[in-house]
């Protein structure tokens, strides 16, 4: 799985870059929303790890511009001071899921895969929905 984490906390990022890289995944990392936006835009990940408070361009305004460049790029929202409000306002703009720092990585990891998942699928079905019906 190809992950972007975009995060400004420098340590939160090589921490979790590390534990993901050693479970097989490639890792790419950002420390602003505009860096995170570049990055998405020059690698395609499968998935955004992404923080809700950066500098400059916040996580919300990040998540926004990311899914109308990549509709199908599943990001996951990441943040150490969590609302239902601000979650409620992430994933009614398209955020897979909501996640609150300090998180295990097995659990982190696990939604990682469900967000996978659900992309792999959406592709899966526009193949299908796009394939003429005499070549299925």
């Amino acid at each position: 799985m190809k992950v972007l984490l975009v995060d400004d906390e420098e340590q939160f990022r090589t921490a979790v870059a590390k534990q993901l890289s050693v479970r097989g995944h490639t890792v790419h990392g950002a420390g602003t929303g505009e860096a995170g936006l570049a990055m998405a835009k020059a690698i395609s990940p499968d998935v955004v790890l992404l923080d809700m408070r950066l500098p400059g361009m916040n996580g919300t305004a990040t998540l926004k511009e990311m899914k109308r460049v990549s509709p199908l790029t599943e990001i996951i929202m990441l943040t150490g001071h969590a609302t239902v409000k601000a979650a409620m306002e992430a994933i009614n703009m398209g955020a897979f899921d909501y996640m609150t720092k300090p998180m295990g990585i097995n659990e982190l990891i696990y939604k990682m895969e469900d967000a996978y998942k659900k992309k792999r699928l959406a592709k899966q079905q526009i193949k299908v929905a796009t394939t003429p019906v005499n070549n299925r």
